[in-house]
């Protein structure tokens, strides 16, 4: 067994309670579990079974990683995952002072200072999150995703499912799959996802660090089965690329009409030209929507 554990402290204006509402999605808790001090994650590391703790407190967080297996001391990784989940790269002070001001945006910005977007632990999570969401609603997306990690089956020793790497899924078949509730198309894209994955054609976790968002979205794109929508909310999700056109999601535009006092449903032509000046923080936007009590 391996422990790894640091220490960081937070900007003042962080919002721990949106990475918890985030991560508690799934009342069931097999693979995340929410508590008073924090979270508890279950993650592949390396390949092996481990749980991630992040306790809050005093402005700072804890973090700790238990592996069920030998590995490195390797605390900058641990770091480095650490501040892509809580979003701690994201630029939000920048975007607020651009956009502060603005006659519609502006009192959201200021009701919800500091927001970042919550990451996933890994771009395949948010791919494989976003694959299994596709047209479907929120409340069948968490069904099916809770499948795929029972079906995958690597459990931590404290209990906590973990999510599956890409080399986990790809393991998996498409019949087992569908009897688990995915349709033939969205168990055949997953599948060829996490195989390009597995066999290193698709580096997601390299992309994290500096790949332009439009690289990685023609390379997404180049798979059947993924489309747009699915490309920008891995980007947002995944990469914490934060200019994403989230035109296509159902919230995102339904939030919008109330936004705007519109008394018609907004088509997504229309969401997308309106979000199309506030690049390059269109996701950020989005995210600030979703916000909307």
């Amino acid at each position: 067994m391996t422990y790894l554990e640091l220490e960081m402290r937070l900007p003042a204006d962080y919002r721990a309670a949106d990475l918890l509402s985030f991560h508690a999605r799934d009342a069931q808790a097999l693979a995340e579990r929410v508590t008073a001090a924090g979270l508890d994650k279950g993650i592949l590391w390396q390949g092996q079974p481990a749980c991630l703790s992040l306790a809050f407190a005093g402005g700072q967080v804890r973090a700790a990683l238990q592996l069920d297996g030998q590995a490195g001391d390797d605390l900058p990784s641990l770091r480095a995952l650490v501040e892509h989940m809580l979003g701690l790269t994201q630029p939000v002070t920048a975007f607020e002072s651009a956009l502060g001001d603005h006659p519609l945006l502006g009192r959201l910005i200021a009701a919800n200072r500091g927001l970042r977007v919550p990451q996933s632990a890994s771009p395949f999570e948010a791919l494989s999150w976003a694959i299994s969401g596709q047209q479907i609603s929120l409340q069948v997306a968490i069904a099916l995703r809770r499948r795929l990690i029972q079906l995958a089956g690597r459990r931590h020793s404290s209990g906590l499912l973990c999510y599956p790497d890409a080399a986990a899924v790809a393991r998996l078949d498409a019949d087992a799959l569908g009897r688990a509730g995915f349709s033939r198309a969205k168990a055949q894209t997953l599948l060829l996802l996490a195989r390009e994955v597995a066999e290193g054609r698709l580096p997601l976790d390299q992309w994290v660090q500096d790949e332009p968002a439009e690289a990685i979205g023609r390379r997404l794109l180049a798979l059947k089965g993924i489309g747009p929508w699915t490309v920008d909310y891995a980007l947002l999700r995944g990469f914490a690329r934060l200019d994403g056109s989230l035109h296509g999601d159902a919230a995102v535009r339904r939030q919008l009409q109330r936004l705007l006092g519109a008394e018609e449903r907004l088509e997504q032509a229309f969401v997308r030209d309106w979000l199309a000046p506030f690049a390059p923080w269109r996701a950020l936007v989005a995210a600030h929507l979703w916000a909307m009590p």
